[in-house]
């Protein structure tokens, strides 16, 4: 499972991966390196609103109470105030920017995808709102448009090409 927090004005990328008998997590805070831990089950316990697990040879006692993207966790003694946006609400406030994530001049994934199609080619010149790629995310099908006109200046992605969040799809120019 892949999320994006937001803890105190920080910024996390976070990755879990459960296995038979332990679950990698894989924590990446902004403009810092990736960070792998192992929790191993045997060390693990759930009850009814909270959970209970050793790591690093330390006992944490974790409750966790919210809905949508706000989150209020409380462990080792202090509350912490949490915005978790999962693949879904990370496409979302994608599409809600018309799908244009990135710098004034390039348009970036907004999550990890498949490129499925591209409807443009260096040169052209395209107006606001005008499809440029559709990617697929999630299983679904996302047409990115151009936020503004727009001239084409280079292509960084071929169809049937997959990319990370944040890849540079297309780079763009102003029309004189």
């Amino acid at each position: 499972m892949y999320f994006e927090a937001d803890l105190k004005g920080r910024k996390y990328k976070v990755d879990v991966t459960e296995n038979r008998h332990t679950w990698k997590v894989s924590l990446q805070p902004e403009n810092g390196d990736w960070q792998h831990y192992e929790i191993s089950k045997n060390d693990f316990k759930q009850a009814e609103e909270y959970i209970s697990f050793l790591f690093q040879s330390q006992s944490y006692l974790v409750d966790v109470i919210g809905k949508d993207t706000e989150y209020t966790v409380f462990t080792r003694n202090s509350f912490r105030n949490i915005k978790i946006f999962n693949d879904e609400m990370l496409l979302h406030e994608s599409l809600k920017k018309g799908g244009s994530v990135g710098g004034a001049n390039e348009l970036r994934s907004g999550m990890p995808g498949k490129v499925i199609e591209i409807f443009v080619k260096v040169g052209d010149v395209v107006k606001a709102n005008k499809p440029l790629v559709i990617m697929e995310a999630m299983k679904m099908e996302n047409e990115m448009r151009a936020n503004k006109d727009v001239k084409i200046k280079e292509i960084c992605i071929k169809q049937g090409d997959s990319v990370e969040s944040g890849a540079v799809l297309i780079k763009f120019e102003d029309i004189k």
